[in-house]
């Protein structure tokens, strides 16, 4: 089994000492988003977690004490980069912060587990095309020897970004287009590997693969280990990648990145961050009367072989 730490909230930026105290318990509990009363407890022990993989906007929280986990499980970083400042990602960083970050992260971690997203790219009148290639290439420039590889996906248009982004404009075939030229070509320029991320659209042309970014071929790669073939079946449309299992929750991410596709509402997710109990074992709250506890089938994915060096080439 594969456990994300990130998918549904900033676990890393917001929760380290809750994210810490679980694994070293060795155990999680997580609500069912729809069922609330259904809760599923996934035990974190090596013999049953294949791989942690952590999603994070600022890994500063967590650095120090990493070792806890990398320690004794495989692991795969994903560090969220981009061209947006407070007006789109109140709670971030600043650029120069997320590259210095990045940088100690992947000193401490080898570069070989960790890729840089640059997603979602969106456009407003002040993001143009024109700014995202500027931006992408001053950051590529610093990144490239840091990372496995970067990973961009263009917004995906959810009703809710209406209100929450009016000034949010659609991304045309043209532009796609332009980005991708112009972003293939600066990750040519500094030997950085260049993938999509959910997405059927064929950039090739532009020297960009279309693959899953959370595949067992990566994520053993990285880690010295190779796996057994099992079907990737994706966590939504056009997605190639291996199924997880994400142990934050929805409407739990104070960051307020206006192009959040897990808030709701930024209120509401400052309001359940108030529910926050770092020696809880769920992330918000605490069990209730009538919640009803399962285990977790966690089967591990089989391994056929172990590798002496987890750094292989290809990508």
């Amino acid at each position: 089994m594969i456990i994300n730490t990130g998918g549904r909230t900033d676990t890393v930026q917001y929760y380290s000492e809750w994210l810490l105290r679980r694994f070293a318990e060795g155990y999680v509990l997580v609500r069912n988003p729809r069922y609330p009363q259904l809760v599923t407890r996934y035990d974190l022990v090596p013999d049953k977690v294949d791989c942690v993989v952590f999603c994070s906007k600022d890994y500063r929280p967590i650095l120090p004490r990493l070792h806890e986990v990398t320690d004794r499980f495989a692991s795969y970083f994903f560090y969220t980069i981009t061209a947006y400042g407070r007006d789109i990602e109140p709670g971030v960083p600043p650029i120069e912060a997320g590259v210095q970050t990045l940088k100690e992260l992947s000193a401490q971690v080898g570069r070989q587990r960790v890729a840089w997203r640059y997603d979602p790219v969106l456009l407003t009148e002040k993001y143009t095309v024109a700014r995202h290639l500027a931006t992408f290439e001053a950051m590529a420039r610093q990144l490239a020897p840091f990372v496995d590889r970067c990973i961009f996906s263009f917004v995906e248009l959810y009703r809710k970004l209406a209100v929450n982004m009016p000034e949010l404009r659609p991304v045309p075939p043209a532009a796609r287009r332009e980005l991708a030229a112009g972003m293939g070509a600066v990750a040519a320029r500094y030997g950085l590997p260049l993938q999509t991320c959910a997405t059927d659209e064929d950039l090739s042309a532009f020297g960009i693969r279309s693959a899953g970014c959370m595949t067992l071929e990566t994520l053993g790669r990285a880690n010295g280990v190779v796996f057994k073939d099992r079907v990737h079946r994706g966590m939504r449309a056009g997605c190639r990648c291996i199924e997880t299992r994400d142990i934050g929750a929805y409407d739990s991410c104070p960051n307020g990145c206006r192009y959040c596709y897990a808030n709701t509402d930024a209120r509401l997710a400052q309001h359940n961050y108030c529910f926050h109990d770092p020696a809880s074992p769920l992330l918000l709250g605490r069990l209730e009367p009538g919640d009803e506890v399962h285990r977790a089938d966690q089967r591990p994915f089989a391994i056929t072989a172990r590798l002496d060096d987890p750094v292989l080439p290809g990508f």
